[in-house]
């Protein structure tokens, strides 16, 4: 807690001029119901805080005689230029190292004092609120809240399940959860007075003077007003952030506690307490009525504490197995309207200072906003890369030449791979410059067409199972490295740095890697000084084995959950077994490994090391060169930022397809949107399941995912073709350009698009298009221009294929 919340005050040692500035410092009244935002307090709370002049003067006159008396704190909102005397916010991010809320110091010891005790069970409360509707006498609800909310110790002594029982542990919080949402349930539906008196009784609260640690009690009593739905009204904010700063402010031992705690509530309130600090946060940025809330030089802390307690429920859903909500539930939309930039050079300067920035809570950043700050940083690497290219070319007295500003890569098609990965490994210095990719021998230009074709060709070549590379896993349908033994690895520093430009320059690849890949490549964020330092190696387990060989994984399991003698019936030792070019090897999971049985009692152990083999040792190099092609691009800290599903993501794109977005989005060339065709197309593809809408997606841009930007970044477009009704849609993958013939009805659309979609040619061996148009060349499409038969059967999966007779 800082010490400049409560400050202790005398009226002798007070000014008379300033005492009014002094009472304005002091928690603020509760605004009325005229300053309410729109979406606030639902039935049973509109205009409750009209008339609360008589309460704050009671609040007032009730400090004041504390002041005389010198016996009693008062609630002080800090000047800006205190803020820094905050403790800090959170660990910061760039930390290789980071404490995990799993290992913080045993929590400091503080006598428990002895509760009253409450005998009103839920029951009986349930039952009150029920005579209080019937009869309209609502004296004893009253009388139960205007107790219950009086100080933390009633809180606890009310909603503690027993009393007697310490509940000292991070697995239970001895709260009476059923009884708390029974009263929150029904505290929006009482008489105006029972709201105020909780919000009264609250505000006692928060004044209390506090002498010594928090006690286990004083943490419940924060998480239960912390669950107020009454908080979810600007009015009540001046209340509400004196309370998240309390919470922000507790020691490391006591956020242990309630970040366990919160894992306890309900998915639906743990959300609503989620999307209630989110809003908060919002509505501070961006007030709708700026006069609802103080000035921001009095009130600079509110964001920092609401988001330091949003970091507690953030640790809650990571402890969670599964997590309570999606992680993509803490994004906030509004930070995508801020400087980001500035909060990013900002966290860069300041790192674990006390000054905030977002930066230090990522998870409330949200994948686009990211995207922006790693395409910004990556520009402005770019940038300074090639100004300092034309400074040594001008400090040399040579003539400047516009290529220098770029990474060109030339490369012939019958030695891509080889090419590539010469042009890369002489161009290392160039790699932060903008790509511009020429194929050997072809007239053409790169608007960004040929970048594509490059990525596409390269990535399908080095992926397909005959290279040897990547191992393709049917079962779960992902790619994942081999394990072969070589003498060089340099071929997987090109797949690293093709994943790394393919971020810098904005590409989507069509690669099929699991989760735990990218888990291993944040493993660390940023390339350690220290060469000798191990990369790609993190903690692995049996839920990332799965995802990968989830047949392998089964096995283990099942020796895990045997029963018998598992040293008899399984006689195996810690080693693995694998075959590489015909030879099967063995390898120790640990040394002497072919003499220790695997035992019930050790198997775990067995297990552990198993998976830690397969996903680490066995691939280390093959791991390590990869990750340092990747990050020999992408060497920014902005990639601190990131979770691994995040990077996925930005490497691949997104999983979820929207078609009206795409719709929306869609350009014409040779069409009009109100044409029949046109409105045949889209009536046929929102007719479709998502499997073929991604087939569709994958037919007409080279991937069945979407750009981090959305639908908008595809740059779809829709051609009118010239050619025969007969014939099926080419796509121009480079483009993501689709030349849809003008069919006559909607059934020979959608009979033909099914055909083309599902029959393309999607492994890189079509030919690329050499029609020249204006000195440059069509680049790399599907190829799916055949010719049906007439009148096959429908019916008939084998004369639908006789009846398709390619063109070409």
């Amino acid at each position: 807690m800082s010490e400049d919340s409560f400050a202790p005050s005398s009226v002798e040692e007070e000014e008379e001029d300033g005492e009014k500035e002094k009472e304005r410092e002091k928690l603020p009244p509760i605004l009325t119901a005229s300053h309410t935002a729109a979406g606030g307090l639902e039935r049973g709370v509109k205009n409750q805080f009209s008339t609360f002049s008589s309460f704050i003067s009671t609040i007032n006159q009730k400090k004041e005689a504390s002041e005389n008396s010198n016996s009693s704190t008062q609630l002080v909102i800090p000047n800006i230029k205190n803020v820094r005397d905050l403790p800090p916010l959170c660990l910061d991010v760039r930390q290789k190292q980071r404490i995990s809320i799993d290992t913080v110091p045993p929590e400091l010891k503080a006598p428990e004092p002895a509760l009253p005790i409450r005998t009103k069970t839920l029951k009986d409360f349930q039952e009150d609120i029920e005579k209080a509707k019937s009869s309209g006498d609502w004296k004893a609800v009253h009388d139960f809240y205007l107790t219950t909310f009086d100080s933390f110790m009633e809180l606890s002594a009310t909603f503690k399940k027993d009393v007697s029982l310490p509940y000292d542990t991070i697995e239970d919080s001895g709260i009476n959860v059923k009884f708390v949402n029974a009263v929150y349930d029904a505290l929006l539906n009482t008489p105006q007075d029972i709201q105020k008196s909780v919000l009264k009784g609250i505000i006692n609260g928060l004044l209390q003077e506090w002498k010594g640690p928090r006690t286990k009690d004083d943490l419940r009593a924060y998480c239960i007003i912390l669950q107020n739905p009454q908080f979810n009204n600007t009015s009540t904010y001046v209340i509400y952030a004196h309370l998240l700063r309390q919470i922000a402010t507790l020691t490391e031992a006591d956020h242990h506690f309630l970040a366990h705690w919160f894992k306890k509530i309900s998915q639906r309130r743990f959300k609503q307490l989620v999307d209630r600090l989110l809003q908060f946060i919002s509505l501070r940025l961006f007030p709708a009525k700026p006069e609802e809330f103080p000035p921001m030089i009095k009130c600079a802390w509110w964001i920092p504490s609401a988001t330091k307690v949003l970091s507690l429920f953030n640790a809650a859903n990571n402890l969670s197995n599964p997590a309570i909500i999606p992680y993509t539930d803490f994004y906030n939309s509004t930070l995508d309207h801020i400087d980001l930039l500035e909060e990013y050079h900002n966290w860069q300067c300041y790192g674990n200072s006390h000054r905030f920035s977002f930066c230090q809570y990522p998870f409330i950043i949200s994948i686009a906003a990211k995207k922006v700050i790693i395409q910004r940083d990556s520009e402005q690497q770019m940038i300074s890369m090639a100004r300092q290219s034309l400074v040594d070319k001008v400090s040399r007295r040579q003539r400047p030449d516009m290529n220098m500003l770029f990474l060109n890569v030339k490369v012939r098609r019958m030695h891509l791979v080889s090419d590539s990965l010469d042009e890369l490994t002489r161009k290392r210095a160039d790699l932060k410059k903008k790509l511009k990719v020429t194929f050997v021998g072809e007239a053409g230009l790169d608007m960004g067409g040929l970048t594509k074709e490059w990525f596409l060709l390269l990535i399908r070549q080095i992926f397909h199972p005959d290279y040897g590379m990547f191992t393709y896993h049917k079962d779960s349908h992902c790619h994942w490295f081999s394990s072969y033994k070589c003498d060089n690895y340099s071929e997987f520093r090109l797949v690293g740095a093709l994943m790394g430009l393919a971020v810098y320059n904005s590409i989507t690849l069509d690669i099929r890697f699991p989760p735990c890949c990218y888990k291993k490549l944040l493993s660390p964020p940023i390339v350690p000084c220290d060469q000798n330092t191990p990369v790609g190696i993190t903690d692995v387990t049996l839920d990332d084995l799965c995802q990968i060989m989830p047949e392998l994984a089964h096995g283990l399991n099942e020796l895990l959950a045997y029963e018998d003698n598992v040293e008899e019936d399984f006689y195996s030792t810690f080693q693995v077994f694998q075959e590489e070019f015909g030879v099967i090897k063995s390898y120790n999971l640990k040394p002497g490994g072919d003499k220790i049985p695997v035992t019930n009692q050790n198997r775990k152990e067995y297990v552990q090391l198993y998976v830690d083999f397969i996903l680490n040792k066995s691939i280390y190099k093959q791991f390590a060169a990869f990750y340092y092609g990747f990050h020999s691009v992408c060497d920014s800290y902005a990639l601190m930022l990131l979770r691994p599903e995040e990077v996925e993501i930005l490497v691949c794109g997104s999983p979820e397809l929207d078609m009206h977005a795409l719709q929306r989005n869609t350009q014409y060339d040779g069409y009009l949107k109100t044409d029949l065709t046109i409105r045949y197309f889209w009536d046929v593809v929102f007719g479709f399941p998502l499997d073929l809408q991604k087939k569709l997606l994958h037919f007409t841009t080279g991937s069945d995912r979407v750009p981090v930007g959305g639908m908008a970044d595809l740059n779809f477009k829709i051609s009118k073709s010239e050619t025969s009704t007969s014939w099926l849609p080419v796509a121009h993958t480079c483009f993501n350009q689709l030349c849809l013939p003008p069919y006559k009805n909607k059934k020979e659309l959608k009979q033909k698009l099914i055909i083309g979609i599902s029959n393309a040619e999607g492994q890189g061996s079509a030919p690329p298009d050499t029609g020249a148009k204006s000195g440059t060349r069509a680049d790399f499409h599907q190829h799916s221009r055949w010719e049906l038969s007439p009148a096959p059967s429908p019916h008939s999966a084998d004369s639908l294929l006789k009846a398709i007779t390619p063109v070409d």
